[in-house]
């Protein structure tokens, strides 16, 4: 049997935990992941969330610094990767979380398809519900009412990535 590119690239991406801080993605790869996210599926093809994609290091930075106030750490909760890609979502459409899942999703998946490592982090809910998350998106020309769902943190990874775990026994249950 051929083996599917797509389904191969899902079952060799990884989330990375370690990034070149100073090897910036060009930006036609960026473009490529973040044209991915947007062909998400999403409930009744609404398209509630929305991409804030953060290439500026001082914003990156202090993104940082905010999810690490959150975590109540005070280390790099992005690992050093130069990207931030925001997923944002819209609370007023009810399969929003949903959306903003399948968004990070594709968003991870592309990045690995191009050769860049990603991760998911959370504490996107906390740092745009504080008052200079909400300031941030306003400056940024974002209005209404979102919630973060994620940052999916683009780079290259520092080391090539692990072998995958083995899938546990029963996690996929047949009915005949």
């Amino acid at each position: 049997m051929e083996t599917n590119i797509s389904l191969e690239n899902m079952k060799t991406r990884r989330s990375v935990r370690g990034f070149d801080p100073d090897k910036m993605p060009d930006e036609a790869l960026v473009a490529q992941v973040v044209e991915a996210g947007t062909y998400a599926p999403t409930g009744r093809n609404r398209q509630s969330p929305v991409i804030v994609a953060v290439t500026n290091r001082q914003v990156r930075d202090r993104l940082s610094q905010l999810n690490a106030q959150v975590m109540g750490c005070d280390f790099d909760p992005f690992y050093g990767a130069p990207v931030v890609l925001i997923v944002l979502a819209d609370r007023q459409v009810p399969t929003y979380l949903y959306d903003g899942s399948l968004v990070m999703g594709n968003l991870m998946n592309a990045a690995h398809a191009v050769g860049l490592g990603s991760c998911w982090i959370h504490r996107a809910l906390e740092v745009f519900d504080s008052a200079e998350g909400k300031e941030m998106l306003r400056q940024w020309g974002i209005d209404g009412d979102y919630e973060g769902i994620g940052h999916c943190v683009l780079g290259y990874p520092l080391k090539p990535l692990q072998e995958p775990t083995p899938r546990k026994d029963d996690y996929v249950f047949y009915v005949k």
